[in-house]
């Protein structure tokens, strides 16, 4: 059952997302809200970065390289077939959580830098307003910029 709400959740996450991700393009990129503000594209990196290290938590290796988390904006996220496909792998990471945690396993406690100690349900769900809040950034920046 848990199962099942995991992924109408994950289905709805990457529905409300691709309203803002199918509006960026190459003239958007670049796009600030100001100077001191974070562009579309590092945004969009940033965003498939998290989910792929989100995996770790679960016990999953992650092979991407952190370039955005803790960084400020420099130029990454310019490459949109990149991000795209790190946004990609987030998904298929979170799809594989979904997949492979067990009901109880959803109630196991994860340490984080971030939160402290937190089960991997509250951590799941987190990852899915992350991926919206900076949605809402963007869209925010593309209208806005």
């Amino acid at each position: 059952m848990k199962q099942n709400i995991f992924n109408e959740l994950l289905d709805q996450n990457i529905k409300t997302c691709s309203f803002t991700f199918d509006e960026i393009n190459e003239v958007n990129l670049s796009k600030r809200l100001n100077e001191n503000a974070a562009s579309v594209g590092f945004m969009y990196r940033h965003i498939g970065e998290t989910m792929i290290m989100f995996g770790h938590f679960f016990g999953l290796d992650t092979c991407v390289q952190n370039t955005t988390i803790g960084f400020q904006d420099e130029g990454q996220g310019v490459n949109i077939k990149e991000s795209q496909d790190l946004i990609d792998q987030g998904y298929e990471i979170l799809n594989k959580i979904i997949n492979t945690t067990s009901e109880e396993g959803w109630f196991e406690l994860v340490d984080t830098p971030f939160f402290g100690s937190v089960t991997k349900a509250k951590l799941f769900s987190h990852v899915l307003f992350h991926n919206t809040y900076h949605a809402g950034q963007i869209s925010l920046t593309i209208k806005r910029a």
